[in-house]
């Protein structure tokens, strides 16, 4: 670096910073390393052991990186979190205003670009003066020497090392006047200078120059005048004392000496300092924001601190890992979109309030790439329990510092109905399922092929009955039919597939077992995050993604630290998530449950409602083929326990019934409708009939099209066709008149469609008995030698 613009000589010898300490030791009694020592703590020393001394000494200290704070940006780069334990941002010389250098050093060592490690000059007057008033009124410190001692506060590492550092002792200054020296032997000026300003503390938490003009002006250092030069440099003799919020009129007084000292050392007019010392102090404050309390996005905040915790390549432990985020300097490039979060935010705030009796949480993540978009809750963090603030976060499992979570009732039903489509299970197997049945457990085969008890339990519908297929049972939530479902396919592998879907399940067996035969009825707790994991490997035909709040990590000087990609898994064909995919559209389309709550958006979208016992919890997963998000309505008692919802106040409402779809869906719903605007406009995959059996599909209109490409269009489809006998129809004679089931209607793959060609001739209704009124055709498109179907 450069030397400063006033030119001024720089000293030269390390035989000049002895001399001069020797000088001053042998004639006052006194060795400075920022404060003059009394005669009588030096008695008896001469100038030959006070030498022998030093060279006992380590004749060098390594002055380490200085602690920085650690910024969590979002996906956009804004800033939505700041950690540190020193609230710094280092930056070179030449970041810092000109004014601000000038200020520093006349307030501080006028002469730091002329002396050495120590300024004799100031010293012996610092010695006169204390010795003239009886006490310390005045020290003789230059700035390298306050630098040592602040380096050695800052680089201490035990309570005894800070001590050591700060005790008011011959030795402590004596030691700090060795570094001091090595220091002016191995750095420039400017080097030591710049560190200076980025050690120094400047109050109200916060150090370093950058951070100071950040906190107390909202501008950098770089950009600093001399009003506000003049009141930072002023601070550093007594930064708690002088501090311009606590004590204004004290930082005025404080930054006006600092302005008529400029003046007296002709570093700026004497009118200017007049001028400018007639002006108020003009703050323009920046609240620090420390940790996730006052983050952008609390719970967010949260989940990546705590799932960096976790990250090894950060340190060995825990404690290092947390060190590294508080001290690092790093730049945390997060996931998080902050139009989801608002939106996420406002409904939860919208339905379930702060003081009420119950929890709301929504988590949002990306299909295809596990990134999180947003976590909301309605309890915001904090201490407060009268406010009902907590440090719980609802969102996120236990695992990466969250909760428990809460029962998540019929969501876990799409565990049990993708396995037993991966196993071969045909969409429109039709299963009888009365209002209630009474189930054995013998008929439920846990991991090992045994049976899981012999017991037998009774389990009744809440919502329809009958006999119910792939498409129906599961868009009605019908329970008897996913119990009997389970059956086919046994305990273990609906169980293993939500783990590896990402629901954190950790007690397969035992008092409070989750591998039961009641597992599909969502007996399990889960969190939000969790279930949006789980419903964002159907939105991305299978493809399993680990939930990360983390894109990359940046250094303090932008050097990639370290990147978070992505984490995927093919768990299952695409076949069978889009046969997934086909079954849960049905919820948010026609009359389903999602449908008829207003759920449904202006792109594709599937889901499943969940409901519990007593209603302790509801929720809704549903998701676009590019985005999942998972909604949660859960009572809580005071001891922040599960409790039923009904009768409680929710959302500024007594609730008399509550429901997946009309409870927590509409909380789902109000975000997702904000959110589908910066969606792109995808559609899911249709199953492929080959592979999936009993895929329902519509019949398309195939009038008028030859027989032999009628038949091509329905078999690719995947249908078994058959060709009729010859109707009547005004299509030409061999082409298709119609087909049965007709067109607009469904099928499953692999049922039979008909088709019935074409006999040329129109159909010409007979004509109409005497005395009777003439029968009403039954529409078009009927069977036999009625109307051809598909006729245009």
């Amino acid at each position: 670096m450069s030397d400063p613009d006033d030119g001024s000589p720089r000293p030269v010898s390390a035989l000049s910073h002895l001399g001069s300490m020797l000088v001053v030791s042998m004639i006052l009694g006194v060795v400075a390393a920022g404060l003059v020592i009394p005669f009588a703590a030096v008695t008896g020393l001469t100038a030959g052991n006070v030498a022998d001394g030093l060279e006992e000494l380590p004749d060098e200290l390594e002055a380490e990186a200085l602690p920085q704070r650690t910024r969590i940006l979002a996906a956009d780069g804004t800033s939505i979190a700041t950690l540190y334990a020193e609230n710094r941002v280092n930056v070179s010389l030449s970041q810092v205003s000109k004014k601000m250098r000038q200020a520093i050093v006349s307030i501080e060592d006028y002469r730091f670009y002329q002396h050495g490690a120590m300024d004799v000059k100031g010293t012996l007057r610092a010695f006169v003066t204390n010795q003239a008033s009886g006490e310390t009124r005045q020290g003789g410190s230059s700035i390298t020497q306050q630098m040592v001692k602040l380096t050695l506060v800052s680089q201490a590492k035990t309570k005894q090392e800070r001590k050591e550092a700060t005790d008011d002792t011959f030795a402590r200054k004596l030691r700090e006047l060795r570094y001091a020296i090595a220091f002016e032997k191995k750095y420039s000026k400017d080097w030591i200078l710049e560190r200076y300003l980025n050690i120094a503390y400047f109050g109200d938490g916060v150090y370093g120059i950058q951070a100071a003009a950040k906190h107390y002006f909202s501008k950098d250092a770089s950009a600093l005048n001399l009003r506000e030069s003049a009141t930072l440099a002023g601070l550093v003799k007594n930064p708690n004392g002088y501090g311009p919020i606590d004590h204004p009129d004290k930082a005025l007084d404080r930054r006006n000496t600092v302005l008529d000292r400029m003046a007296q050392l002709n570093v700026i007019p004497q009118k200017r300092a007049e001028k400018t010392s007639k002006m108020p102090l003009k703050l323009k404050v920046t609240k620090n924001n420390n940790g996730c309390l006052l983050a952008r996005a609390p719970f967010f905040c949260d989940y990546v601190v705590s799932y960096l915790k976790r990250d090894p390549s950060l340190g060995k432990t825990p404690k290092q890992r947390m060190n590294l985020l508080k001290s690092g300097g790093l730049t945390i490039r997060t996931t998080i979109d902050l139009r989801f979060q608002d939106a996420a935010d406002k409904s939860v705030a919208a339905h379930v309030r702060q003081n009420e009796s119950a929890i709301g949480a929504l988590a949002m993540i990306e299909p295809g790439t596990g990134a999180v978009k947003a976590l909301a809750q309605s309890r915001p963090m904090g201490l407060d329990d009268k406010l009902n603030e907590t440090t719980i976060n609802y969102t996120t499992p236990k695992e990466v510092g969250g909760a428990r979570g809460f029962q998540a009732g019929s969501t876990f039903k799409v565990f049990v109905l993708a396995q037993a489509i991966r196993q071969g299970v045909s969409l429109n197997t039709t299963i009888d399922s009365p209002a209630e049945r009474t189930f054995q457990e013998a008929d439920y085969k846990n991991c090992d092929g045994q049976p899981y008890g012999y017991g037998s339990f009774s389990i009744p519908n809440s919502t329809t009955s009958g006999p119910k297929t792939l498409y129906t049972g599961t868009r009605e939530s019908v329970n008897t039919f996913f119990m009997a479902l389970e059956q086919v396919t046994g305990l273990c592998a609906p169980f293993r597939l939500a783990k590896e879907m990402g629901v954190n399940l950790t007690t397969p067996t035992g008092p409070s077992a989750e591998r039961v035969p009641t597992f599909t009825l969502g007996v399990a707790d889960a969190t939000p995050l969790e279930m949006a994991e789980a419903y964002a490997t159907f939105a991305a035909r299978g493809l399993h993604c680990d939930a990360r709040p983390v894109n990359r990590i940046e250094d303090a000087n932008g050097t990639l630290v370290k990147k978070y990609p992505s984490k995927c898994t093919q768990l299952f064909s695409n076949a069978v998530a889009d046969a997934v995919n086909d079954i849960l559209r049905g919820v948010q389309e026609g009359n389903g449950f999602g449908a008829i709550n207003g759920l449904a958006l202006n792109q594709e979208s599937a889901g499943k409602t969940g409901t519990t016992n007593s209603a302790n919890s509801v929720w809704f997963a549903g998701y676009t083929p590019n985005l999942a998000a998972a909604s949660m309505i859960a009572g809580v008692n005071e001891g922040g326990g599960p409790d039923s919802l009904i009768g409680k106040v929710i959302g500024g409402r007594t609730l008399y019934s509550a429901s997946g779809s009309g409870t927590a869906g509409p909380m789902w719903g109000d975000a997702m409708h904000v959110v589908q605007q910066w969606l792109a406009d995808e559609t899911f995959v249709a199953p492929n009939t080959s592979e999936i059996q009993g895929v329902s599909v519509g019949i398309p209109s195939l009038g008028g099209m030859s027989t032999d490409a009628a038949k091509a269009k329905l078999e690719e489809l995947g249908f078994s066709v058959m060709v009729g006998s010859q109707v009547d129809s005004s299509y030409a004679r061999g082409t298709v008149a119609y087909t049965s089931p007709g067109a607009g209607e469904t099928g499953t793959s692999g049922s039979v469609v008909t088709i019935y060609p074409s006999d040329g001739t129109p159909y010409v209704p007979p004509p109409p008995k005497k005395n009777t009124k003439p029968k009403k055709n039954g529409g078009d498109d009927k069977p036999g030698r009625g109307r051809g179907r598909g006729r245009r």
